[in-house]
């Protein structure tokens, strides 16, 4: 059956007037209706529900109305939504009792709290419940969004990556870290090695590190600036989660910034509390009272496919040569203890591990200190103890089917594990795979270490002493991965900007 969809000249429509409401001259509010400003978003699908997430220009109500048809003949409208300056007049709400497995056409807009029959301009966005029973399923991922200084050209049509993976209508969007860079300050111009001038989008807080809530909440809706972006985000719900630069570079809970001169905030633990509450004001992520600010989570999507969500950052202890034999502070108890027992319990085909960053990979902070798990050759220790736990758990648990997916390292690559090449053997083969950046700088290669045995089968990055490659080169990477219905065959594909198939394999689940 066909997929209905809101026509494309219904998106680019809505997406030039936002971007006329963006940078109109200023009028007064006496004169003017409620705005959206920077499109909509809906995230962390569910087979009966879904997160819708908006912003006004002004304390508003936030009314959203939803349908199974895109006439909106059977629009059902929810209750309004009061907006305003805690959460700088941005909003997330959920939608529960939709039909499984049905696509859901929603509509946004904004009631000015003073004359409620002044309603905004409506936006329409669209999204596809979770499935109950078996269909093919269709996602991207890949990570890292305006960084090293490379922000929206216009002249250069803008973070063109979203609209390459808009093309392949996936069902979801995994966006896996660094979903802004708020200690990555951007220069109105940039002069390239060809002779050519890259040309940012500046707003205010964009040409200074992040520091304030405030500061933080505009690292996001700069990104959603672009057109691509919003168009996408109106198209493909997303499910976030974050790494390092949704703060600073590598930063680990009681940090101190002294030696960086650019932060008057010193204390990393202050400023990753302003990141992750404006983290998840303007993600569509899905929260509880209990732990509002969490990032690990499970989102089932059907009988094929189980997705696990990591946080790598709260819970880990302080960067260091991460060779401790008693291990080190990484993924932290509970969340260890959470994903062994999800994964004991999930009947999915298809458990994919959503890592925000990769497991043999050597990702260094300074000279001696590491920021990921890898450490070098050798056992487990340190951070590894963490990991060798889990896949030695995976393989005695009978958990099947596991894949890596995750982002960081600014390039490309497919990796495959096995206990034949690893130091540590107590688990299963299984892959890991890399993409990344979407609109950032490209680096690479790293360098590996053989605690899980890792073997590189495809990676495409710079030449060697080329860094920071601007996204004009065009090694802007993301990965798509099919699961057919029939056969459960997993197709994970490493794609390029301009569309390019780099490299595919084809994986046969093992069935118990």
């Amino acid at each position: 059956m066909p997929i209905l969809r809101p026509s494309r000249r219904q998106t680019l429509a809505g997406s030039a007037a936002l971007g006329g409401a963006l940078f109109m001259p200023s009028i007064s509010r006496a004169q003017s209706r409620a705005t959206i400003t920077h499109g909509v978003q809906s995230g962390d699908i569910a087979h009966d529900g879904a997160i819708i997430w908006a912003r006004a220009d002004r304390e508003a109500q936030m009314v959203v109305e939803w349908s199974t048809t895109e006439s909106f003949s059977n629009a059902r409208r929810m209750p309004a939504l009061p907006l305003g300056g805690p959460t700088s007049n941005s909003g997330k709400m959920a939608l529960t009792g939709l039909p499984a497995d049905q696509d859901i056409f929603y509509r946004v807009t904004m009631e000015d709290l003073t004359d409620t029959n002044s309603a905004s301009e409506p936006v329409v966005g669209r999204f596809r419940t979770a499935p109950t029973a078996l269909r093919d399923i269709s996602f991207v991922w890949s990570g890292d969004t305006a960084g090293q200084g490379w922000g929206i050209d216009e002249d250069r049509g803008g973070m063109t990556i979203y609209t390459t993976m808009e093309q392949h209508q996936p069902d979801f969007f995994i966006h896996s870290g660094d979903t802004i860079y708020a200690d990555n300050p951007m220069e109105s111009e940039v002069a390239l090695e060809d002779g050519s001038v890259w040309r940012n989008v500046m707003i205010e807080e964009k040409a200074t590190v992040a520091e304030t809530l405030d500061e933080f909440r505009h690292q996001y809706l700069y990104n959603l600036m672009d057109a691509n972006h919003r168009a996408f985000s109106a198209q493909v719900p997303i499910l976030a989660q974050w790494d390092d630069h949704e703060v600073t570079n590598n930063w680990y809970p009681t940090e101190m910034l002294i030696s960086d001169d650019r932060y008057t905030e010193k204390s990393a633990s202050v400023l990753a509390a302003r990141g992750a509450r404006a983290f998840h004001e303007m993600m569509p992520t899905r929260t509880s009272l209990e732990e509002p600010y969490r990032v690990y989570r499970k989102i089932a999507y059907g009988p094929l496919l189980d997705m696990f969500f990591l946080d790598m950052r709260t819970y880990r202890g302080p960067n260091s040569a991460n060779r401790q034999e008693e291990g080190a502070a990484f993924l932290g108890r509970d969340q260890i203890d959470w994903l062994k027992r999800e994964l004991a319990n999930s009947d999915a085909l298809w458990k994919v591990i959503a890592s925000d960053m990769p497991l043999g990979m050597m990702v260094r902070d300074g000279d001696e200190a590491f920021e990921n798990m890898a450490n070098g050759d050798g056992p487990p220790l340190g951070r590894e103890q963490d990991i060798a736990e889990i896949l030695a758990f995976i393989k005695h648990g009978g958990v099947r089917n596991t894949v890596w997916l995750t982002a960081d390292v600014h390039y490309t690559a497919a990796h495959h594990y096995s206990p034949d090449r690893a130091e540590f053997q107590d688990f299963e083969p299984f892959w890991e795979f890399v993409s990344g950046p979407l609109h950032a700088g490209t680096f690479g290669p790293s360098d590996y270490d053989n605690t899980f045995g890792p073997e590189v089968r495809f990676s495409k990055h710079p030449d060697e002493g080329q860094r920071n490659l601007p996204p004009s080169e065009g090694l802007q990477f993301f990965g798509k991965v099919d699961i057919a219905a029939d056969t459960g065959v997993m197709t994970v594909r490493l794609m390029d900007v301009a569309d390019a198939e780099l490299w595919s394999v084809d994986l046969d689940p093992v069935r118990a």
